[in-house]
């Protein structure tokens, strides 16, 4: 039985936006800092969340891989870039990286429905 991921999405958006309310002093300053970096520039906004869904599978960060990969389905990323980027995740985290890979390519899966 495969996770409700947008059900998650969205539980992972309350717990982050409970967090700016409870202390905005050091999460203003974080996302300016989000803002600042996941913008187009050299690297396009799709690409950079591509690049943080993958290190997402590679420290296995759960919250990390759904928040990412909804970031570069809404960026306009591919299921091929997408899978690509588990691979990446992959070759830099080894084994672990494999059943986080599992996990990610069924978020895709969901989310994509």
């Amino acid at each position: 039985m495969s996770k409700n991921y947008r059900a998650e999405g969205a539980e992972i958006d309350k717990r982050v936006g409970e967090l700016f309310k409870a202390a905005p002093a050091p999460m203003k300053p974080y996302s300016q800092l989000v803002g600042a970096v996941s913008g187009d520039a050299a690297l396009s906004g799709k690409v950079k969340e591509l690049m943080a869904f993958s290190i997402s599978i590679a420290i296995r960060c759960e919250d990390c891989i759904v928040f990412h990969l909804r970031a570069a389905l809404k960026h306009g990323a591919t299921r091929d870039e997408v899978i690509e980027a588990i691979s990446v995740a992959i070759e830099m985290g080894g084994g672990p990286s494999v059943v986080y890979g599992g996990r990610a390519l069924e978020a895709l899966d969901a989310l994509s429905e």
